[in-house]
């Protein structure tokens, strides 16, 4: 048999009416469960991977209705509410096929509108039904789509077919990818993209460069401003952050690309935007780790640890309030605007290697940064302390950047091949950082805390004395991986592709 099927298309007209007799034969069309003007709302997370993943999540009357790529259609209750998580909806087909929606991200209205509904069956002269369809119909402010959904019945292929090729035929009828319907019904909404790609030509200039992927990632920062302030999830505040902080490696590392003066304000600027975001992300990361340490801990400790969340919860809340006036306020609004226009423009003042070639200068930055994280990796070893095992951490960040940054000029699998080792030996690293930053924060914490019955100090003393030991041992097991995993990025073959594509060109 056919299998089910799900066609997105166009159609204008009456379905009834348009439905050409010849793709039916001696069938006819009848129409039942017919309903008009419901409210729907279009969820996808921030990022777009439900429509990316070719599919669409409608919402109507606390119903969550999913269209994927493969045609199937699932149906589930829903929440009703402004944001949802997928780890907040009940277990069922829905939820299941949401699975790869990343927890961390909400899913949000990006469109709304009004929704019809039409059942139809395709039966012979006794009314037995050979094949049926239900029609969604969705409009949004002059946009207009329906949703097919196809349905054979056992041992009538050619009824299936012929309702197929009917709907698909229909005059003004376009077939479209069920994940675009989304764009359709919200045309004007910004496609959001975290890591913009940045072209770099034959000849571009090391100042053009710098200028053109901080002009790039400028716009990341202020389309993530709404998410922020709305406090939908924590990934708004995250890629808030890192698109600064991208913008804040072109200015620190395109070493004599700006002048001095111009890089000493641009670096005061940047690192004054993402000062006031700092203590909110911390307490971010902390609420997310939650259910984490309470594993860590027997079930006894857990009193103490209860205190301190509700404590970190209040204090959150807190943090976002003074965030989002910031972000409202006249003078970030004119400071950030002042840096749109500034790169939109003829740019900062020019330094000394404004005019070198592109590759040139980024094959010399990325080996000379290669260089140093090597140096710095040779002095680790078990009794080295913390603050070098940090410091090979920075170098590898500040590497990744550039190869990131200037990807455009290299072949791909060369940097595949290179950042692949790289990112595993950075994950170690940042969990050995994450780890001992986690324990002075907790013990700054815990030293602020009053000796009072009444806040529960005795029962918070215990439970961070606690978790602090065992984020130690934990700390002390990533270090135990850090030669192993720098052992891989620096092996013979990788050692040989830097000296190939970087050093030479370097030179």
């Amino acid at each position: 048999m056919t299998p089910p099927n799900c066609q997105t298309i166009f159609i204008k007209g009456d379905l009834l009416e348009a439905l050409p007799a010849k793709a039916l034969g001696k069938l006819q069309a009848r129409q039942s469960n017919a309903s008009d003007g419901e409210a729907f709302r279009v969820l996808d997370c921030f990022s777009g991977s439900v429509a990316k993943s070719g599919g669409l999540l409608i919402e109507t009357d606390r119903r969550l209705v999913l269209y994927t790529s493969d045609g199937a259609v699932a149906e589930q209750d829903g929440t009703g509410a402004s944001a949802i998580f997928v780890t907040d909806l009940a277990e069922g087909p829905v939820k299941d096929g949401l699975a790869k929606v990343s927890p961390l991200r909400s899913l949000i209205p990006i469109a709304h509108g009004r929704m019809s509904l039409r059942d139809i069956s395709v039966v012979d002269d006794e009314e037995k039904a050979h094949a049926r369809a239900r029609i969604r119909m969705l409009a949004s402010d002059g946009a207009s789509v329906i949703l097919a959904s196809v349905v054979g019945l056992r041992g009538y292929d050619k009824a299936f077919d012929g309702l197929t090729q009917g709907l698909k035929t229909l005059e003004s009828a376009e077939a479209i990818d069920v994940g675009r319907v989304a764009e359709i019904l919200a045309p004007d909404r910004l496609r959001y993209e975290p890591k913009p790609v940045v072209s770099i030509e034959d000849g571009d200039h090391a100042y053009d460069v710098a200028n053109r992927i901080i002009a790039a990632y400028l716009p990341v920062v202020r389309i993530n401003e709404p998410g922020v302030i709305e406090d939908y999830d924590t990934e708004f505040l995250h890629d808030y952050r890192v698109a600064l902080r991208k913008i804040r490696s072109v200015i620190s590392l395109f070493k004599g690309v700006y002048s001095e003066e111009e890089t000493l304000a641009l670096k005061t600027e940047f690192s004054d935007l993402m000062a006031v975001t700092g203590r909110l992300r911390d307490l971010d990361v902390y609420l997310l780790e939650k259910n984490l340490y309470f594993d860590l801990l027997p079930e006894a400790l857990h009193p103490g640890l209860s205190l301190m969340f509700r404590k970190f919860t209040t204090e959150r809340k807190a943090k976002h309030r003074a965030l989002v006036r910031h972000l409202k306020s006249a003078t970030y609004v004119k400071r950030i605007g002042a840096l749109e226009a500034l790169f939109a423009g003829d740019g900062p003042a020019a330094g000394p290697e404004a005019g070198l070639d592109a590759e040139v200068y980024a094959s010399r930055l990325i080996w000379s940064r290669y260089r140093k994280a090597c140096k710095t990796a040779a002095t680790i070893g078990v009794d080295t302390s913390d603050d070098d095992v940090h410091e090979l951490r920075i170098r590898c960040k500040k590497l990744r950047y550039l190869m990131e940054l200037f990807g455009g000029l290299y072949p791909e699998v060369v940097m595949g091949g290179l950042l692949k080792p790289l990112k595993k030996l950075q994950n170690n690293l940042g969990l050995f950082n994450d780890f001992s930053v986690q324990q002075i924060s907790l013990q700054d914490y815990l030293d602020g805390l009053k000796p009072d019955a009444k806040g529960g100090y005795t029962e918070q003393a215990k439970s961070i004395g606690a978790l602090i030991a065992t984020l130690h041992d934990r700390q002390v097991e990533e270090r135990g991986k850090v030669m192993a995993n720098f052992a891989r990025f620096d092996s013979p073959e990788i050692r040989d592709t830097f000296r190939t594509h970087f050093k030479g060109k370097a030179a």
